[in-house]
């Protein structure tokens, strides 16, 4: 089979002409723990929102009862919905 050679502009344009699901499908296939380090990112973001509605409403996030925060995560939980 020929050796095709294709810039990383041109490669990065071929992907963009994919459908979506095929993009993450390449992304997969170059970083098969790309799902895991979503995860981490979407956790990390997640945390940052809780401490900061606990600290607009004068709370230490760290030192709040696992109950408590559980309390305030599910408050923003509906509040997103």
């Amino acid at each position: 089979m020929p050796m095709l050679k294709l810039t990383v502009g041109q490669v990065i344009e071929l992907v963009k002409q994919l459908p979506q699901e095929d993009k993450y499908a390449v992304l997969h296939a170059i970083n098969p723990d790309i799902d895991a380090r979503m995860e981490d990112k979407l956790e990390r973001e997640k945390e940052q929102q809780l401490r900061a509605v606990s600290a607009k409403r004068g709370l230490d996030w760290d030192k709040l009862s696992e109950d408590d925060q559980e309390v305030i995560a599910k408050n923003l939980l509906q509040k997103s919905m």
